[in-house]
């Protein structure tokens, strides 16, 4: 262990702790410090020269400020002539701008990964990307995680007595509920058929599956206002679900 050092970034101190108290090592010393006109300077406290590096860091919000902590870090432990640096980053900002939905839309999750490659990142794990396509934006390993092993077994302990239907709230999220669906016995799968009508605004539309007399788990990846998932619950209750419950892997 003495060749690696995990350094925690502001949104994700404690998670770093976890990892370095399961890790049997003490998270390294990295100051991250404000200008008054609000910008950024970031100088590791130790030495990190020929030592692999693990940056974590969540980009939850804020979102822009958390990833210029990140690439800064990268700069700056990349001129302090470390081996390797791994970002953890277990919400990747930006991952819902994964393609040009309309006419003039940039694609920023990909510019996020070149600015962390360029930055000096050797390798990325995340949680859950909002399209595992995502992966291929990056021309260095990454990792994309999952948590629904973890949902799964958190409702395998509930033990319903009704018949269980996993719903995903949209198209794209029909794979993650096939998951989640494996890990539960004799459970089915269900489709909210949403449009979205404008960032942050989804309107429910229809119903693929059969969610009557059933308990529901709606699973998604990211529930940043929530519209969506209300406009999931409310049409489940009419379609006669006994009960529905919510997962989600960024909160």
């Amino acid at each position: 262990m003495n060749d690696i050092i995990v350094f925690a970034l502001t949104s994700s101190v404690e998670l770093a702790d976890e990892i370095c108290s399961t890790l049997g090592i003490d998270r390294g010393q990295i100051a991250v410090k404000h200008f008054a006109d609000g910008e950024i300077i970031i100088e590791p406290l130790e030495s990190v020269r020929g030592k692999h590096v693990f940056l974590i860091q969540s980009t939850s919000r804020p979102v822009s400020e958390n990833y210029m902590e990140v690439l800064i870090a990268l700069d700056a432990c990349k001129r302090a002539s470390c081996d390797q640096i791994t970002v953890v980053m277990p919400y990747y900002g930006y991952a819902r701008q994964d393609r040009k939905a309309r006419a003039r839309q940039p694609i920023t999750a990909k510019l996020m990964a070149d600015l962390l490659q360029t930055a000096g990142a050797t390798r990325v794990i995340t949680l859950d990307l909002h399209a595992p396509q995502i992966q291929g934006f990056f021309n260095i390993p990454t990792d994309d995680l999952t948590a629904v092993s973890m949902l799964g077994q958190y409702f395998r302990t509930k033990q319903f007595e009704n018949d269980i239907v996993v719903v995903s709230p949209d198209h794209g999220g029909a794979t993650r509920a096939r998951r989640l669906s494996d890990t539960l016995p004799n459970s089915t799968i269900a489709i909210i058929d949403k449009r979205r009508t404008k960032p942050n605004v989804a309107e429910a539309l229809n119903l693929i599956g059969d969610v009557d007399g059933k308990t529901a788990i709606i699973v998604d990846d990211i529930i940043d206002t929530g519209g969506t998932i209300m406009g999931g619950v409310k049409m489940l209750y009419e379609k006669g679900a006994k009960e529905v419950y919510c997962a989600c892997s960024h909160g």
